[in-house]
């Protein structure tokens, strides 16, 4: 527990203390999605010249926005007050196209409140981290279910550039023999390749000299020659047995392809059957061979 005199001067947790905290509900829709599904939602429902209102902000109630004549809410609302979001939204009489939980979306609104549902499942990254599998209710529109497949075309276009741009690309290093990491030994192990080496011949390092102020990710050690000179033949090895199983998986995909294709071949093909005659005829043969 901490002393009055370390809590006495522990001013940044004090100031901590008045910050907004983030919840899941705070998504922060990127741009980018917005706009996808905001453009679809107006070519949509015909809101072209209608002005759009964005009401949902951490520390700022929906509520207490000033909502024009005529304007439209699109926006990404807190998913666990939606019902009462939309509920509130019918009695004012204001149109809106929200963001919704995908899972859980046929039950916002519980059938009532002029809740429409448009159902275009897809996984969305959120600007806060959060990746979340995300649909729409509105009240726009004549239709009480229905599915909106370029509607989720859009959203995963969008997506998929964030997903993109936020995907983290390390820089490769190669490193001599007699340096081993864990993914190092990692490889070996995957191709079932064993490779063992003594406390004494290695040392701890976090990088090499010529690295200057980068670094070995995770660290390393640095291998005496001889326990580097077993390391390079193992590691010769894994290349060969992952050689080898490229080989073989290729090969089985190769006959899987040529018996799908002999059986694709023999469904497309006229069968012919032998005729009760004929059958008779082989039977005859039989019994030819069996006396000889």
């Amino acid at each position: 527990m901490a002393t009055r005199a370390q809590t006495f001067l522990d001013y940044d947790g004090f100031l901590d203390k008045f910050k907004p905290r983030k919840t899941t509900d705070d998504c922060y829709t990127p741009a980018n999605v917005y706009e996808a599904v905001k453009a679809w939602a107006v070519k949509e429902y015909g809101l072209e010249g209608r002005e759009i209102v964005r009401p949902f902000w951490p520390g700022r109630e929906y509520d207490c926005v000033d909502y024009p004549d005529g304007c439209v809410v699109i926006d990404n609302p807190p998913f666990s007050i939606l019902s009462k979001i939309v509920r509130w939204y019918y009695a004012q009489k204001i149109d809106y196209f929200l963001f919704s939980p995908y899972l859980t979306n046929l039950g916002i609104g519980a059938g009532g409140a002029g809740v429409n549902h448009v159902i275009a499942p897809c996984s969305v990254l959120y600007e806060n981290g959060a990746t979340v599998d995300t649909a729409f209710v509105t009240n726009l529109g004549d239709d009480f279910i229905r599915s909106a497949p370029d509607l989720m075309d859009a959203i995963e276009e969008a997506n998929a550039a964030n997903l993109k741009a936020a995907k983290c690309e390390l820089p490769k290093y190669v490193y001599p023999d007699c340096v081993v990491t864990s993914a190092a030994v990692g490889y070996l192990c995957k191709h079932h390749t064993p490779w063992r080496v003594k406390r004494g011949s290695c040392c701890f390092i976090r990088k090499l000299d010529a690295q200057g102020a980068n670094g070995i990710f995770g660290a390393g050690y640095l291998l005496s020659e001889r326990a580097a000179a077993e390391r390079a033949a193992a590691e010769r090895a894994a290349a060969e047995r992952a050689a080898a199983e490229r080989a073989a998986a290729e090969r089985a995909a190769a006959e899987r392809a040529a018996a799908e294709r002999a059986a694709a071949e023999r469904a497309a093909a006229t069968v012919w059957e032998l005729s009760p005659r004929e059958r008779e005829l082989q039977k005859l043969l039989g019994g030819r061979e069996i006396r000889r």
